[in-house]
């Protein structure tokens, strides 16, 4: 496994997400992006995930929430890529995976679109 201390994969995270255009980030509503070292049990190999109600489906009824949660899973990602390359690469793609889920995109069209 890559060694890489949290911090350090804190700042690729924080990096992923200053690389969404600024248009995008405009139209993010009340989520909040964090990083844990590892996954539920139930999925050890899960990079991210993304636990909300996705913009599309908000409705007049969306008030008083919580913010939606996105968690980068940081142990799975070092176990995976072979070099700080990859790391970025897979974040990245990670990164934004989530975020279109936030956007209402499911899994079908995300890999369809290279970012499964």
């Amino acid at each position: 496994m890559l060694e890489m201390t949290r911090e350090e994969f804190e700042e690729l995270v924080a990096e992923a997400l200053d690389r969404i255009p600024p248009e995008l980030t405009r139209l993010m509503d009340n989520v909040a992006v964090f990083v844990e070292d590892e996954p539920p049990a139930d999925d050890p190999e899960l990079l991210g995930l993304y636990e909300g109600t996705p913009l599309t489906d908000r409705g007049e009824w969306y008030a008083g929430v919580l913010p939606d949660r996105i968690t980068i899973y940081r142990n799975p990602t070092l176990r995976m890529c072979e070099s700080r390359e990859d790391v970025v690469a897979e974040t990245e793609v990670t990164v934004v995976h989530e975020i279109a889920h936030h956007f209402g995109i499911d899994d079908e069209r995300l890999h369809a679109l290279g970012y499964g």
